[in-house]
């Protein structure tokens, strides 16, 4: 997700902890999942915590939506809120119509991922020494979390070396950049070319977060800052044959979807991608992550991917699969984790300075998304009421922070139902 200098963040927060702590019981079939309490902000009023949910009004609700949604400042804009306690759908504004979604494609990866790898999938990343017992290679698996730590930890493992080659052939046949991205993205922060093995995403100068300057080479940054631990002083690229010698795992699934969402990381998001292309035999990792929705059940047709990140200028996601993934989630298990790893309305990640004095903030959790011309928003929040909600909404050919705001008053319009 893009993340534009003149947006300040706020202090960082506490992280709300639980998997799917996303709001109040509200219905007996609802029983299986786990609410937190909301996140915890200093200014924010006491919540009122019903036992049961109140009967919705549906045609005030809806009413109130309508009206919000004839906001000029949303532009473009097609929506979809489900009610999760009934099933029924209390907003639709052309969500069947696909438009440029920017970051809430990271929804569609993360689901993906969860259904088809688990949340508690995690990368080996292995070394090997071959014939020659002075030089050791770095077998890149895809894992472009590895960090100091990682690399102290395959120093130790190994030794002393002369030279440290690295193996990128894991994502042979999958591109480095992209159509719609543009090669600008990576000094802006935004991206970096699609390698296999990246210390904190390419971030460059030891940075581990946020949109700063990112690597060329990632994957010869890991063999340089691996060869500097072991006293080497040749690096390059080569074939990993022979017997590991040291290895380490990534964070689990959940883990780097967390890192993904909340901070909306292109990188990580395309990484995750690929992983789940790995997964099912394929280089298409867009196509990969479609045909896991689709053996779900879920309808896809119009969806336009061409990456996994939503920074392609080129994708298109109608508002009504994102929020029936996200219904999904709500009322079955495998999708729930995703609740977690989405940013806390005023909280945390990309929503830390949004819901300042808004009714939502501290319930809405949500997956944002911002390209030029365009802003996103997708999650779920839980009302005064005890009802549930979720929803997805799309703004194209708009002012972005006119639109975020537009679509924040939306949502929090449903905290009041």
């Amino acid at each position: 997700m893009k993340v534009w200098t003149w947006v300040a963040g706020g202090l960082t927060l506490a992280a709300v902890g639980a998997v799917a702590g996303f709001g109040i019981a509200a219905h007996e079939e609802l029983s299986q999942i786990t609410h937190t309490p909301p996140y915890q902000l200093q200014s924010a009023p006491e919540a009122m915590v019903p036992v049961t949910p109140s009967p919705l009004d549906d045609a005030s609700l809806t009413t109130t939506l309508a009206t919000l949604a004839e906001n000029p400042d949303l532009g473009v804009f097609h929506g979809h809120v489900t009610s999760i306690g009934s099933g029924a759908t209390v907003f639709d504004r052309a969500s069947e119509e696909a438009l440029r979604p920017a970051s809430v494609t990271k929804v569609l990866t993360a689901s993906a991922a969860l259904l088809s790898l688990g949340a508690q999938d995690r990368i080996t990343t292995e070394v090997v020494r071959g014939a020659d017992p002075a030089a050791v290679t770095i077998k890149a698996a895809g894992d472009v979390w590895l960090d100091a730590e990682a690399m102290d930890a395959l120093a130790e493992q190994i030794g002393h070396a002369d030279a440290v080659y690295i193996d990128t052939s894991v994502w042979d046949g999958m591109a480095e950049m992209l159509p719609g991205w543009n090669p600008l993205d990576i000094d802006g922060g935004y991206v970096a070319p699609m390698q296999p093995a990246m210390l904190s995403g390419g971030r460059l100068d030891g940075e581990t977060t946020g949109d700063v300057p990112r690597s060329h080479t990632p994957a010869l940054d890991v063999a340089q800052a691996l060869a500097d631990r072991v006293g080497a002083q040749t690096v390059g690229v080569g074939p990993a044959e022979g017997e590991v010698v040291a290895a380490v795992e990534s964070p689990t699934l959940v883990e780097r979807l967390e890192l993904m969402m909340k901070h909306s990381d292109n990188v990580y998001a395309e990484a995750i991608g690929r992983e789940v292309a790995l997964a099912r035999g394929t280089t298409d990792a867009p196509g990969a992550t479609l045909s896991v929705l689709e053996e779900r059940g879920f309808n896809t047709a119009g969806v336009v991917l061409r990456d996994n990140s939503g920074l392609s200028t080129e994708d298109r996601i109608a508002p009504k699969l994102l929020d029936a993934i996200l219904a999904d989630a709500a009322t079955k298990p495998e999708l729930r984790p995703i609740f977690s790893t989405l940013p806390v309305a005023a909280g945390d990640g990309t929503l830390e300075d949004r819901y300042g004095d808004l009714p939502g903030r501290g319930w809405v959790r949500a997956k944002t998304g911002t390209l030029d011309g365009t802003a996103s928003l997708a999650g779920t929040v839980t009302s005064v009421n005890g009802n549930i909600y979720t929803f997805a909404l799309i703004c194209n050919d708009a002012d972005v922070l006119d639109a975020r705001r537009a679509m924040d008053e939306f949502t929090s319009a449903l905290r009041q139902f």
